[in-house]
């Protein structure tokens, strides 16, 4: 009971707090202020979310595969030296990564793709590794006891049992590529980082909140994309989350 009243009582701050934040900015005209640059957020949303599809796709077209082969019996000492390898791509900054990329691949969409590609990677094929390495051993064993191949154990056995951890990685790295984009602008490959860093320059708090906020409504939308793909998609007695 104390947590539910708990819980009303934020509840109906926020509902207040809302309001109020409401009737202050119609009473000072901030919500035609925010109207003036919708159709840049609508165009350059476009441009946010082509790069999260493209780098993040790439991430996770090359991360699983690689995540299954580091996984394997044949690959256990090198995997970890391998992973350390990857881990670059997330030890370095963010901005770095994509200004190094920018020196010799150019200025433009390429080279931020290439930067987001290699921030994103490590933690789908981390969470790839470390779902398959989780598997439970009885299960292995059941499988081989039947006469699996290690091809049918991997796609039967493995990999369903592995799915929820790899969907939690790739919603770690999609939401965090969200939120990563805007540094893109500054290499001259567009997104919401034009209106965030430009109303920065200009001193301008509404052109630049009105890139910062929908690229945190981005990353939520995202979110909760992939956390409804992995709920409709984890076989039943694997995702701890369901009923």
């Amino acid at each position: 009971m104390p947590i539910q009243s708990l819980r009303g009582a934020l509840l109906a701050l926020l509902l207040v707090a809302v309001f109020l934040a409401g009737v202050w900015s119609q009473s000072s005209g901030v919500i035609d202020d925010f109207l003036w640059y919708l159709p840049d957020v609508r165009f350059l949303a476009v441009q946010h979310l082509w790069l999260t599809a493209m780098s993040g796709g790439l991430a996770i077209a090359v991360a699983i595969p690689l995540g299954i082969l580091l996984s394997r019996p044949s690959m256990s000492r090198w995997a970890e030296s391998l992973m350390q390898v990857l881990n670059v791509g997330t030890t370095i900054p963010t901005l770095a990564v994509l200004a190094l990329s920018m020196s010799f691949l150019g200025i433009g969409t390429v080279p931020a793709v290439f930067g987001l590609f290699v921030a994103t990677l490590l933690p789908i094929t981390r969470n790839t590794y470390a779902g398959l390495k989780g598997v439970n051993p009885a299960l292995m064993e059941a499988a081989a006891g039947i006469g699996m191949s290690p091809a049918q154990r991997l796609l039967k056995v493995e990999l369903p049992n592995a799915l929820y951890v790899i969907f939690a990685g790739m919603r770690t790295a999609l939401t965090i590529n969200v939120g990563t984009v805007p540094l893109a602008f500054l290499i001259g490959a567009g997104g919401l980082g034009e209106l965030i860093f430009t109303g920065i320059d200009l001193y301008d708090p509404v052109m630049m909140l009105s890139g910062a906020i929908p690229t945190a409504l981005l990353a939520i939308v995202v979110d909760a994309l992939i956390a409804t793909v992995a709920f409709l998609v984890v076989p039943r007695g694997v995702n701890p989350n369901r009923a």
